[in-house]
């Protein structure tokens, strides 16, 4: 399935009005000091303003406080526009927006999660895009197993790290088949985050079903990473 990138960040009235509540709000509340840690913390992914999350979470209910639902092309101009931001905070509250209103969103909405992916791209803003929207969107359309399919394949690791771990709360709903497939396609993978990424969403599903993943395991043992093995069987 292929997908076409977006180009423009839409017009939305409501992103207009979220994003000038919330740059006001944040820059009010930033705290340099800790800015520069936790930059260093994220290795210089980004700058920061110094929100801890607790407060973050505060200031973001207070932006949205009023706000109506959503429609798809209000989540795209807000999750754009907050990824052009150059702090790390405004990443993290769309990722947070997207989670709350992914069901607003159909599948035309995919390449806007594979432009988030892709764009200074790091587990902390990758991991959630993986699991709560392009998850939330192909439990919706399962049509969209396809792209998945395709995104494993990709020579970018966080797109297929994001295929990896877009079942991770699927539960009784995972499609094994294609779970067990995408660990074997990228067993190989030289780099931490996708051999992490492999034993994460096995050690997920194990709590599901601890003995299909304690026999693929012993199946693919020679194929997996130790440290995909080590992960996978954590708690089984």
């Amino acid at each position: 399935m292929s997908v076409t990138v977006p180009r423009r960040t839409p017009s939305s009235e409501l992103a207009d009005e979220i994003l000038q509540r919330l740059v006001t709000s944040y820059s009010q509340a930033a705290d340099p000091g800790r800015a520069a840690q936790m930059r260093a913390y994220m290795r210089d992914i980004a700058p920061f303003l110094g929100l801890t999350s607790p407060v973050r979470r505060e200031l973001s209910r207070t932006v949205l406080a009023g706000t109506p639902r959503p429609d798809e092309r209000d989540c795209t101009a807000i999750a754009l526009r907050c990824w052009e931001l150059p702090e790390r905070e405004y990443a993290y509250f769309a990722v947070d927006y997207l989670r709350r209103h992914v069901r607003r969103c159909s599948s035309g909405f995919l390449p806007v999660a594979r432009r988030l992916v892709t764009t200074r791209s790091w587990w902390d803003t990758v991991d959630a895009l993986a699991a709560h929207v392009v998850g939330g969107l192909v439990a919706a359309e399962p049509e969209l197993r396809t792209a998945m399919d395709e995104w494993i394949e990709d020579d970018d690791l966080w797109v297929a790290r994001t295929a990896l771990l877009h079942q991770l709360r699927h539960k009784s709903a995972t499609d094994v088949e294609r779970l067990f497939a995408y660990c074997v396609r990228q067993s190989g993978h030289p780099d931490f985050f996708i051999r992490k990424a492999i034993g994460w969403c096995l050690r997920e599903y194990a709590k599901t079903d601890p003995e299909a993943v304690r026999d693929f395991v012993e199946r693919e043992r020679g194929r997996l990473s130790p440290l995909s093995v080590r992960e996978a069987l954590k708690n089984v």
